[in-house]
Formats: structure tokens, C-alpha cells, sequence
């Protein structure tokens, strides 16, 4: 991975690094308390360049590549600071505008979205149907020159905040199954369109995830994205970065959490002499750092084929399924490792361990992805 990294990408790490110790890390317990981040910070991180790096420039971005956004999400979550989806934003949501997006979408919504004036968000997962998109009930109805949406969405990361959201509809019958769905951009203040609760969770305390409720909720017809009753597999060809963001930010927290235990085991004493010195737990941070490594060395190979345009379906969703749970195996041994004070808030420790527990669930649980491995090796 060293040999994809050039000087201006480890100036680039340096320099957000610094922005995130001056702008975000200070206001963190604030936010947490708050439930949802400052919307200044995305306007100061758009002024920065900070959003949708990859973005040409004629919609607002840099043209960077797809590294520049790995080094925006690993050093929010060796900070602790995954609550601020700026990936979200810039690698999942973005990118479908891109992708799909008329010329006339692409230039109303893109650059307003690189320089933080308009946050974005997906809605996908209702009450009932999680993990199974094709089973998703809420319905848009062409009537003119309008779609009518009826609907509820919930655990929408940005809920509260975004000002645009792609939400999967279904405008087919429920018999059509995957076949039915298109997706249709609903902007702040459309008529219908009602924010529900900002969801208590239990980590992520500064990430606004909300419920959407859409009641005879207006459009526009031409806020159709892509192509209609095409929206699963356009939602299907953009999971594989989502998934691949979400082993990115799983495996930062791992190293950070890591790293964190080490400093302190070196330095807690416990019957004269460091905690690290104990056989058991010294043996317990070299199996951590084992599969750390293990994850690293996955990771970058997975990075390296993404931005070569390789199919990654398969290896990315076993790197998804087995970094989320070997980050939180480390933040469990990390947490025991620090003893009492692994339970006390103002040790970093603690609010790893409860944001980094989502990481198997969201873009599709570890069960949802060894299903898509198993059949993607004709196992079943």
C-alpha cells in the first residue's frame, strides 16, 4: 500500500490530521451531548477541500483520487471522531449523483454538496424490512410532473441534518420485488416530507440518525435519479465502496484502540510492575496486533483492486464481515485491558467501544455478507 501513497498524500494526511485536532476533536463532547455536529463544521470542511475530494472540478471538487478519501475516513476514526459522516456524504451518497445524475442534477447538486452548504444522506432501511432492500414498502407515484411519495424510513445516518436524501422507493408492484425500485431525490423543505426522532443509539451520540416520513410527500419529476425501476441495482453497483468505506473505518478504530491499550498497559502498574508485563495479557495484545495486521494487510490489498476498477463483491464483503467483528473483538480486550477505567467516559476507550459496534451492522450486517459469499461461491 505504500507503493499507492505518494508524498502529497502523506501531506495531505498531515494536514487533515491537524485540521481534525483544531476543528473537531475540541467539540466532540459538546456534539455528543447535542446529538447531532455542528453544521459549521461541514461548511469548514468544504472551505477546506475536505469534501468529495474526487469530485472533477468543475463540480466543486479536486479531481483527487480515491486515497485521498481513505485518509479523510481513517483519521476521523483514529480520532474518534466516526459521529461526523463526512464519508457518508462524500463516498456513499455523492458518488450516486455522479454515477447517475443528469448533467442539469449533477451541476444544481454537486458543488453545493462539495462546499458543505448541503449535506447528504440515503434512505434505504425501513421498520420493517432491514438488511432486505427488494422488500422495501415505501411507494412513489407518478402523477404529472410530480412523484408522490408515501413512506417511512428510520436509522437514516445525516437524518436530521441533510438537505438532500436519495431515498429507494418502490414504483413498481410489491410482486416485482428488486425489479420495482427506483430512487428519487427528496430536498429539504419539499412539501410531505417530515423528519422524525433523532434516534438514541447506543454509540455514534454525536451522529444524527433519524427517522423520515414522507406523506404525500412532492417532487419534482425530474428528481428521478438514474433509470426507473432500476434503483436496487443501482443501490447494488454502489455498495461495494460503501462496504469497503465501512472496513476502512472498522479498521482505523482497530489500529487507534490498539494503540491506545498498548500506551496504557505499558504504563498502568499493577503489583509492582506494568500490566503488559503479565503473560496473559501480553499474550492477549499479540493476538490483538495479529489480526490488526492481518486486517491491515486485506485492507489495502482490497483499496489497491477497488481503484483499479476490480469487482470486489466477494473479497469486500468478507473483509466487511471480518474486520467488523475483529475490531470489535479488540475493543472488548481493550476495555478488560484498561480495567475500571476502560468503563469511564473520559478514557477514549470507552466511546470507541461503543461506536465501533455498529460497524457489522450498517451496509449490510456480517450474516447478510457471508450470505453473499456463500452464494456467490454456489454454496447455496
Amino acid at each position: 500500500m505504500e507503493g499507492l501513497y505518494r508524498e502529497e498524500h502523506h501531506i495531505f494526511r498531515e494536514a487533515f490530521r491537524r485540521f481534525v485536532e483544531r476543528e473537531i476533536a475540541p467539540h466532540m463532547e459538546r456534539w455528543e451531548d447535542e446529538g447531532v455536529v455542528s453544521r459549521d463544521v461541514w461548511r469548514t470542511m468544504g472551505e477546506a477541500g475536505f469534501l468529495c475530494p474526487w469530485l472533477s472540478e468543475e463540480y466543486g471538487g479536486s479531481g483527487a483520487d480515491f486515497l485521498y478519501s481513505v485518509i479523510i475516513t481513517e483519521e476521523l476514526a483514529k480520532a474518534g471522531a466516526v459521529s461526523v459522516m463526512a464519508p457518508l456524504h462524500s463516498d456513499i451518497v455523492a458518488p450516486y449523483i455522479a454515477a447517475l445524475g443528469t448533467e442539469e442534477q449533477k451541476r444544481r447538486w454537486l458543488p453545493a454538496a462539495a462546499r458543505g452548504e448541503m449535506i447528504l444522506a440515503v434512505a434505504m432501511t425501513e421498520p420493517n424490512t432491514g438488511s432486505d432492500v427488494a422488500a422495501l414498502r415505501t411507494r412513489a407515484v407518478r402523477e404529472g410532473l410530480e412523484w408522490v411519495i408515501n413512506g417511512q424510513k428510520t436509522f437514516i445516518s445525516n437524518g436530521i441534518l441533510a438537505d438532500l436524501v436519495v431515498v429507494a422507493c418502490r414504483t413498481g408492484t410489491v410482486e416485482s420485488g428488486a425489479k420495482g425500485i427506483s430512487l428519487i431525490v427528496v430536498e429539504r423543505g419539499a412539501p410531505g416530507f417530515y423528519r422524525g426522532r433523532n434516534l438514541k443509539k447506543m454509540g455514534l451520540h454525536a451522529q444524527d440518525t433519524a427517522e423520515l416520513i414522507f406523506e404525500d410527500c412532492r417532487v419534482p419529476a425530474e428528481n428521478l435519479l438514474g433509470t426507473l425501476n432500476h434503483g436496487f441495482y443501482h443501490m447494488m453497483d454502489q455498495l461495494q465502496q460503501e462496504r469497503l468505506m465501512a472496513c476502512i473505518m472498522g479498521q482505523a478504530m482497530a489500529e487507534a484502540m490498539l494503540a491506545m491499550t498498548i500506551a496504557y498497559a505499558r504504563g498502568r502498574t499493577a503489583f509492582g510492575q506494568p500490566i503488559a508485563s503479565f503473560q496473559h495479557n501480553a499474550f492477549t495484545i499479540v493476538d490483538m496486533a495479529t489480526e490488526v495486521k492481518l486486517g491491515r494487510t486485506f485492507l489495502e490489498r482490497l483499496i489497491a483492486d477497488h481503484m483499479a476498477g476490480k469487482d470486489i463483491v466477494t473479497d469486500v464483503s468478507m473483509a466487511k464481515a471480518w474486520i467488523g467483528e475483529m475490531a470489535n473483538r479488540v475493543a472488548y480486550r481493550c476495555v478488560q485491558l484498561h480495567g475500571g477505567y476502560g468503563y469511564m467516559e473520559e478514557y477514549p476507550i470507552s466511546r470507541f467501544y461503543r461506536d465501533v459496534r455498529p460497524i457489522p451492522i450498517f451496509a449490510g450486517t456480517t450474516e447478510v455478507m457471508k450470505l453473499i459469499v456463500a452464494k456467490r461461491m454456489q454454496l447455496m
